[in-house]
């Protein structure tokens, strides 16, 4: 990058304030839109709750209302991260704010005419769902844009403050406003605070950056790729492993929510409402108490804690039958859920390279909604066949069963090494004019290896396969010539020349480590060559006595 450009890159960034991340206009503005937002989504989700048990009250039902949130978030939070490295955030969350405007007034019209049904509650919820996976992703790689890099931590933490503020404070005023206004009112006022974000978003001007190297990945490659880092990177995988041992089991507590605050405590929905309402506040004490839990246990002592914590709280679930114990177990199951999740979160952050963050986390995400899908499922059926305490009962057992079973996975492994780009890998030699979208493109690399290196060099080229997998190459492999003793090829695949291109600018200082141990290990410099599919011409050939018939 040149002195021009690295100038007018520091000139578009937000200079830091005294007053940290409420120092930049734009974040502040964003951030209480935001927060109104986080408390219309709360409301929504209470009066949802609330509505699917006036509607049809059987338990498999009611759990598919939160089949129907983290369903959508499963199948499109992967895309929508690679969708927000490709076009523009801004006009991405704009575009989709919008639509969920428009269903969501749909929504709370059909409710004020009383012409909701379950099926008409499952497809807007869904709908909703699809929204906010939509823009999830696009909203992570917007906070960097309305901070300077020195507050970017203030920022991050500012909004967890704004996302648990909602869900203490929403579920308690959406179910006040059922008893005192009626069942329709907090779905207006849900379309109204998401006005309040397109009026925000629409205000705010992103900073202008520097122009790229390259053109942006194409939508389908970006997603292979981020599939292909997730499935290769070890310290991922761990973290994911911790995922499916927690949130197929605690998510039964939300599920069942509903029916335990309607039938198994005869509570109205100011009940149900408090009832959210603790588990919000719970979620605020976990945050709270992260700042000292963390230092004593560690991560993964914490999370193993926060399971046991979890799954005490389901037995609460299972035996209250007055508010009090169900708010003491949403308190206990707000703080627990969130202290695990953010550990998890941490872990994959600290597991993944800047050019995978977005997509390694949707790839975090995802687990964690698919797990909530299926696990809802499940508890909303075991409810229906044996009763609300036996599916928490199951569900408390589940959460103490896996964790010794999951607790070979460590968390945070990643934390020591060096993930910052390398920028030492040279460009390709080439003798014409390759198109971007050439492909598939097929790396070579010979290495000559004395005997005695054989063993120590079989193992680190290895290593290295698992870098080039995790930066987006495919069909690796190392072969030894039968016929010349000392040499060996490393071969692999890369879906493009575009995409050959954006793999240099993945090499991180931790890959360029391997690269030097496997070089140290050689007798002489390897010898790299790439090379394109070619296109070969439309070639015909007739059977006797038959057709023309065409092959490529």
């Amino acid at each position: 990058m040149s002195a021009d450009q690295n100038a007018s890159a520091i000139a578009t960034q937000p200079a830091p304030s005294r007053w940290g991340a409420f120092g930049s206009v734009a974040f502040t503005v964003i951030w209480t839109a935001s927060v109104l937002s986080n408390v219309g989504t709360a409301m929504f989700d209470t009066a949802s709750g609330w509505l699917i048990t006036s509607l049809n009250a059987n338990p498999m039902i009611v759990s598919l209302v939160q089949v129907t949130v983290s369903l959508p978030l499963f199948l499109f939070t992967l895309p929508s991260g690679a969708l927000a490295d490709v076009i523009d955030s801004r006009r991405l969350l704009i575009a989709v704010e919008l639509a969920i405007l428009t269903v969501s007034v749909i929504f709370a019209g059909l409710v004020s005419l009383n012409l909701a049904t379950p099926a008409l509650l499952l497809a807007t919820t869904f709908l909703l769902g699809v929204g906010g996976a939509l823009t999830s992703p696009a909203w992570g790689a917007t906070i960097p844009l309305l901070v300077p890099r020195e507050e970017l931590d203030s920022a991050t933490a500012l909004n967890g403050v704004g996302f648990n503020v909602g869900r203490a404070a929403g579920p308690a005023l959406g179910g006040l406003v059922i008893a005192a206004l009626g069942i329709a009112v907090p779905f207006w006022v849900f379309a109204a605070s998401n006005a309040v974000i397109v009026a925000a978003l629409v205000w705010w001007r992103k900073p202008q950056k520097a122009a790229e190297s390259l053109p942006a990945e194409r939508l389908v490659s970006a997603v292979r790729a981020g599939v292909r880092h997730a499935a290769n990177n070890q310290y991922l995988r761990a973290t994911l492993m911790r995922v499916l041992a927690f949130f197929p089991f605690a998510c039964a507590y939300l599920a069942l929510l509903p029916l335990l605050a309607r039938h198994q405590i005869s509570g109205g929905p100011q009940t149900y409402g408090i009832l959210l309402g603790a588990i919000g506040v719970g979620a605020v004490g976990g945050s709270l108490a992260m700042r000292w839990l963390k230092d004593e246990l560690g991560p993964d002592r914490l999370v193993a804690a926060g399971s046991f914590v979890a799954a005490f709280a389901l037995v609460l679930f299972g035996l209250a039958h007055e508010p009090i114990m169900a708010i003491c177990a949403c308190l206990l199951a707000g703080g627990s859920w969130t202290v695990v999740m953010t550990k998890l979160y941490v872990s994959a952050q600290v597991a993944l390279p800047d050019w995978a963050r977005g997509r390694g986390l949707a790839v975090f995400l995802s687990f964690i909604f698919g797990a909530t899908t299926v696990g809802s499922a499940v508890w909303g059926k075991l409810s229906a066949m044996a009763g609300l305490p036996i599916a928490y009962f199951v569900a408390a057992a589940g959460v103490v069963l896996a964790v010794p079973l999951a607790w070979r996975w460590k968390l945070q492994t990643g934390v020591g090494i060096d993930f910052s780009p390398a920028a030492h890998w040279r460009a390709p030699t080439v003798a014409r004019k390759v198109e971007n979208n050439q492909g598939p493109v097929l790396a070579v690399v010979e290495y000559r290896v004395e005997a005695a290196n054989r063993a120590e060099f079989l193992g680190a080229v290895d290593q290295l396969g698992h870098a080039r997998r995790r930066d987006g190459a495919y069909a690796w492999g190392v072969y030894e010539d039968v016929a010349d003793v000392g040499r060996f090829v490393e071969t692999f695949t890369i879906d493009s020349w575009l995409e050959l291109m954006h793999q240099r600018e993945r090499v991180t200082n931790a890959d360029e480590m391997l690269a030097k141990r496997v070089r140290h290990l050689l007798a002489e410099p390897p010898r790299v060559t790439f090379c394109v599919s070619s296109e070969r011409p439309h070639r015909t050939w007739r059977s006797r006595g038959g057709p023309a018939i065409g092959h490529p």
